[in-house]
């Protein structure tokens, strides 16, 4: 073990020092904080001598040969910091540049395409931004993993790792990386690979890492090494010559300042890390968790001992609900509200609230970041007065009260995280839970096939549903059931899947805008080989299998999905976009990616009515959170590119949201607002779908009309012209206060016709379509009929006004029917994604499928055998033995449903 650095008697600092007083007695290198405040350059001393380094604001620099030509190349301002900036960082280089970001793009670019990067899964937000970046546009393959445990690292250590880039303590929840073990592991295995560590959190007083094997240091300047807030600033140490780089540089004015708070490091520093020592045992001893190295039970304290100086300035600590925190934040007067550190005054913050706000809360859970966590970065005033600040704001916040038989104050526990640890104990988030998830299909009201020249589209959920049950297994494998798909069922070892072509993701980062081909041929090419006569049944597996393989990555999880519908499959009402949202909402929460808020506190103390439960409005509407709908949407237009390679994105997004949406595509001539947009006012409807029966190739539909818009550009421009203001008359009605019920109708009546005539001239439509559109429009019936989707076959929707005789629709269905087609009647614009509540309480759910407490959806239920080995649970055989036309029923009438 090496041994524990003292900055202020460290021998490494060669800085030229005076002749000695004498033979006997030699001179000792400079301590630490001397190094700081002694700013000299032995090979660039000033003319006039100054004290100060001057401030060579210039451009250019007369003569030939010279040293200095151009300041961006060098500048003597520039050269003075960064020999300085070298000296107390235990480095032969430094760089300086233009803030801490501009040194990391600086660094990532030594990678070449097909290099592979380990880095942290609790990295900087800005960090793994770039490392995003990076993989979708330069080809470097980035593997997230938990830096704290050197082992995790060696597995993906190998001949294409280039780089492994750490950070400790990590921000905000300050967890410690064993820089000088991964190190020695990265050179052992990896001679090529080079070492980058974040050491802004430390700063070189603190911690240099050049001293236990990494290869390159940087730091934002901007926090620690300035220490004012005043200037942006980034800064690159290197002890190799062969990484030596030139990039951006820093103005000399800058320079200047950074020069300037160097000096005062040391004595900042330890004023501020003594100081934040004191806080955090205040409120450790009040109880709070508190995260800082400086205190006993801090994990990786005795790494943190070994290869840092002290334990830094930052600190941070939970309250257990979110509210309270808030309110102590906002109680604070002398601790500023900020989202940066290292300056010499104190702030406070709320990561998830500020400077992670960007990361949704289900990742944010998932990575283990608690909502309530406020961060302190402890400035250089009085300690007393700092903690006397604290400590009324925590009072005023109501989060400590005096204890008269204690004599002090003592932390109050809120009654929010006693409803925690109550929800936590239904076994919400554990491996072991059912979830039962339902979404809608969608029909195009308006603008089929002009949506993709840029006419603005309208599309609505239609009430038949796609059901998806994720549902638990104990034996290493997964599994799928497609009922609808030839009733095709096929289950896989976990171990033996294509986990080494898997990309990580770091938590909180989305999935790249480009799909995983390697991944894709790796699941084609292994577990769905056998698969090749099975086209649909294939593709649905890949997209189930490619979001299991990336999102179940860490935890790998062990369970059966089982997907039906009542959406007649291929017939153009989004079943595919519906049955992506209840595979990623499926795979999510399995995976505890995303969470449900949970229940309303019980309002009685009543024992026999305490359970938790759901009291909203809507029947359960609205209670999904937007952020949990937005993160699945992101992972259902996933599953949508690996169905159909270039979705529009509407279909899924109608699946997940409901109601109605209004699409139009950038880069077009029709000057409508790009991108998905909810149509107001969008009134329920009540419609007939009928299924034609016709199989139609939706390539073959939109190429054709390609194909006619270039042959006769002005025929189809006209066409797409009165579509588009088909589409914007029926938003306008849709949001007409004063428009009756039967007017809304009428107009819409009217619209539909017109719409269809223009697709029939598009050439998309269909003798059977036309058939059951001559069927619709007959007398009595006379309704206004058009096809929906891409035509060719599919389906047709008719617009079925409220006081329409029932007899008259069961006839015309009856008509239909007798012409093999098959008709549904449905309602148009309900609710988008469904949740079978986990917060049941006994009397809201007796059914015979229910578990014997009550709980629909239990964190353990009796196994029956569906199929072999798989240890079904009792909802899942009750789910696949119910009949199509019955199914829908029986789902509502397990309970309480939650909705987006």
């Amino acid at each position: 073990m090496a041994p524990t650095i003292d900055p202020k008697a460290s021998p490494r600092h060669e800085l030229p020092t005076p002749e000695p007083e004498s033979p006997v007695r030699s001179r000792k290198p400079y301590r630490f904080s001397t190094l700081c405040a002694t700013v000299e350059n032995p090979d660039q001393k000033d003319q006039y001598g100054s004290s100060s380094v001057p401030i060579y604001q210039s451009a250019t620099f007369k003569g030939v040969g010279n040293v200095y030509d151009y300041s961006r190349s060098g500048n003597p301002t520039r050269t003075h910091l960064e020999h300085h900036i070298a000296k107390i960082s235990s480095a032969t280089y430094a760089l300086t540049v233009s803030s801490g970001m501009a040194a990391l793009d600086i660094i990532l670019r030594i990678l070449k395409p097909g290099d592979e990067i380990i880095a942290g899964d609790d990295l900087y937000g800005g960090t793994n931004r770039l490392l995003t970046y990076m993989r979708s546009h330069n080809g470097i393959v980035a593997h997230h993993v938990d830096t704290t445990d050197p082992t995790s690292v060696l597995p993906f250590i190998n001949a294409k790792t280039a780089m492994v880039l750490l950070e400790s303590p990590t921000n905000p929840l300050l967890k410690i990386v064993d820089i000088a073990a991964i190190s020695k592991d990265v050179k052992e295995r990896a001679p090529q690979a080079i070492v980058v560590v974040d050491n802004t959190m430390m700063s070189p007083y603190l911690q240099r890492p050049l001293e236990h094997g990494a290869d390159i240091v940087y730091d934002s300047a901007t926090k620690y090494l300035s220490g004012h807030h005043d200037l942006m600033a980034g800064v690159i140490t290197c002890n190799r010559d062969d990484l030596k780089k030139v990039g951006n540089a820093l103005a000399p004015n800058d320079c200047f300042l950074l020069l300037r708070g160097t000096k005062t490091l040391a004595l900042r520093m330890d004023r501020q890390q003594a100081t934040a020592q004191l806080v955090a045992t205040y409120l450790h001893g009040l109880g709070f968790p508190t995260h800082y190295p400086g205190l006993p039970d801090h994990p990786g304290r005795e790494v943190h001992q070994r290869i840092a100086a002290g334990n830094g300035a930052v600190l941070s600590f939970e309250t257990g609900d979110k509210e309270m925190s808030e309110r102590i934040v906002g109680a604070a007067r002398l601790w500023g509200i900020s989202v940066s550190f290292g300056c010499v005054n104190s702030l406070i913050s709320m990561p998830c609230v500020m400077s992670h706000a960007s990361i949704d809360p289900a990742t944010r859970a998932a990575r283990g970041l608690p909502e309530n966590l406020i961060r302190l970065c402890v400035g250089i005033e009085d300690p007393a007065d700092l903690i006397d600040d604290l400590e009324q704001a925590l009072i005023d916040a109501g989060a400590i009260t005096f204890n008269i038989q204690q004599n002090k104050y003592t932390r109050v526990m809120e009654t929010n995280e006693e409803l925690n640890r109550a929800v936590q104990g239904l076994g919400l988030g554990e491996v072991d839970q059912e979830w039962f998830v339902s979404a809608p299909g969608k029909v195009i009201l308006f603008g089929e096939h002009a949506v993709v020249h840029g006419v603005t589209a309208l599309a609505a959920s239609v009430d038949l549903r796609c059901y998806g049950l994720a549902t638990p297994r104990h034996d290493g494998k997964v599994s799928v059931h497609f009922t609808d798909i030839d009733n095709f069922y096929r289950e896989w070892d976990i171990n033996t899947l294509p986990w080494d072509a898997v990309i990580p993701l770091a938590a909180g980062e989305d999935h790249p805008d480009v799909l995983d081909q390697n991944l894709l041929d790796a699941i084609s090419n292994g577990p769905l080989q056998s698969l090749g006569e099975q086209p649909k049944a294939k593709t649905a597996s890949l997209a189930f299998l490619y979001m299991y393989l990336i999102l179940g990555y860490s935890k790998r999880p062990s369970f059966n999905f089982t997907a039906r519908g009542t959406l007649p499959v291929g017939a153009g009402l989004g079943s595919s976009a519906s049955f992506s949202t209840c595979a990623a909402t499926a795979v999510l929460l399995v995976n505890h990616l995303i969470t449900l808020p949970p229940p309303p506190q019980p309002t009685t103390t009543d024992p026999a009515t305490t359970a938790p439960h759901v009291h909203v409005s809507h029947s359960g509407r609205r209670f999904i959170p937007p952020p949990f709908a937005e993160r699945v949407n992101k992972w259902a237009f996933v599953s949508e590119k690996v169905l159909h390679g270039n979705p529009s994105g509407i279909d899924n997004s109608v699946a997940v949201f409901g109601g109605a949406l209004a699409y139009a595509r950038a880069g077009f001539a029709f000057g409508n607002k790009a991108g998905m947009h909810p149509v107001q006012g969008f009134k329920s409807l009540k419609f007939l779908l009928t299924n034609s029966q016709v199989p139609r190739d939706t390539k073959q539909l939109v190429a054709g009309v390609g194909a006619l818009k270039a042959s006769e550009p002005e025929l189809v421009d006209g066409i797409l012209k009165a579509i588009q203001s088909i589409s914007d008359e029926a938003r306008r009605a849709l949001a007409d206060p004063e428009l009756s019920r039967a007017e809304l109708l009428s107009a819409l009546s009217a619209l539909i016709k017109e719409n269809h005539e223009h697709l029939v001239q598009l050439g998309v439509s269909h003798p059977s379509l036309e058939k059951i559109r001559a069927t619709t429009a007959a007398p009595p019936y006379e309704l206004s009929t058009k096809l929906t989707g891409a035509g060719g076959g599919g389906c047709s929707v008719t617009l079925v006004p409220d006081d329409f005789p029932a007899e008259a629709l069961d006839k015309l269905i009856a008509e239909l029917v007798h012409e093999e087609f098959v008709p549904y009647i449905t309602s148009v614009g309900g609710s988008g994604l469904g949740i079978l509540s986990p917060y049941m309480p006994p009397n809201l759910a007796q059914s015979q499928t229910a578990a014997p407490s009550g709980q629909v959806t239990p964190p353990e239920t009796p196994g029956l055998d569906l199929h072999p080995n798989a240890g079904d649970p009792l909802l899942r055989l009750a789910f696949e033995k119910q009949t199509g036309s019955e199914l829908s029923q029986w789902a509502d009438g397990l309970g309480r449903w939650l909705y987006v």
